[in-house]
């Protein structure tokens, strides 16, 4: 079961240094396996929570992305009901259904937004130290200025995912269960969508440390909730792994315009990598609560398992 710990809000300092980036075991878009280089920075020991995206709304007046009225004009042929403010919501199924379309187990939802994240009527209020979520990049970006940090880049999540061990699954070695400890709030059992175990003791978010730490003392890089990058989405990584005396250093992601889903050419929107997967994570459907996996999100859409945490840079190499 999940154990709660004291939370300290202290950057993890990390010195950075070269590491293998990526994995050729698991989905095609992690590959190919790299050595590549970060400079040293510091990072949240959590996803940003509820109390602190609070505490920035309070300070600035800032409205998210979910809050803010639809422009008809940027989603041509929608319903009248979804050109309302809202965001995307997790939705379990009433029973078993064909995985292939995502559509079944996420609804728009009027309303939706980081303080009222299952729409109206929900509220964060009994849960302040969960990992804010629906929230945009814009959205991340924003809180990440606001304190005087940014958002990671990919590489410099995926080190600090890692947590010091090379080339290694998950964040806390090869097993998935350690001795049969649960090490990350992903889904209990085998009948995603639509019914959990509940074993770890949540459904949805859980409080930010209430499973175990990498080996960096960070928490939640598995699980919980998919947590923005800085850099734009590619299929592949780019396969430059070069020589020892190459190897790439603080290496970023694609372009806006590639970055764009082919599949969807009436929606010209960049997508940002996200890292870490989230509670809805299933073995038998994603297995992506890993320091390896990576999926594409639009920069304009906050969901019910996506937040973020932030990184302050200890040299100017890394913000290039």
């Amino acid at each position: 079961m999940a154990t709660t710990r004291r939370r300290s809000r202290e950057r993890a300092a990390l010195a950075g240094g070269a590491f293998t980036m990526g994995s050729d075991a698991f989905y095609p878009e992690e590959a190919p396996v790299r050595r590549v280089r970060v400079s040293g920075f510091a990072i949240d020991p959590y996803p940003v929570t509820n109390e602190q995206f609070a505490a920035f709304i309070r300070a600035t007046g800032y409205v998210t992305i979910a809050e803010r009225p639809l422009d008809p004009a940027d989603f041509p042929g929608a319903p009248p009901e979804n050109l309302l403010p809202g965001s995307m919501v997790f939705t379990p199924t009433s029973g078993p259904v064909d995985l292939r379309h995502l559509s079944q187990w996420w609804t728009w939802t009027p309303g939706a937004c980081w303080s009222a994240p299952e729409g109206p009527g929900s509220s964060v209020r009994r849960r302040p130290d969960h990992p804010v979520v629906h929230v945009a990049y814009d959205d991340a970006a924003a809180y990440a200025d606001w304190v005087g940090a940014n958002l990671p880049t990919e590489a410099e999540w995926e080190y600090a995912a890692r947590g010091g061990l090379e080339g290694a699954r998950y964040t806390w070695g090869d097993e998935a269960r350690p001795d049969g400890r649960i090490m990350a709030n992903k889904w209990d059992g085998p009948d995603f969508p639509w019914r959990s175990t509940r074993e770890s003791g949540w459904i949805r978010t859980s409080p930010v440390g209430s499973f175990p730490a990498n080996g960096f003392g960070l928490f939640d890089m598995a699980g919980n909730v998919w947590e923005w990058t800085d850099d734009w989405w590619t299929n592949q990584h780019p396969d430059d792994a070069g020589s020892p005396c190459c190897v790439p250093e603080n290496p970023r992601g694609g372009d806006l315009e590639t970055s764009c889903d082919p599949l969807q050419p009436q929606f010209r929107v960049g997508r940002k990598v996200v890292k870490g997967g989230s509670h809805l994570c299933a073995d038998s459907y994603c297995r992506r609560y890993r320091p390896a996996a990576r999926r594409p999100q639009m920069v304009d859409t906050g969901m019910s398992h996506v937040g973020f945490r932030c990184v302050a840079r200890l040299g100017s190499s890394a913000d290039t």
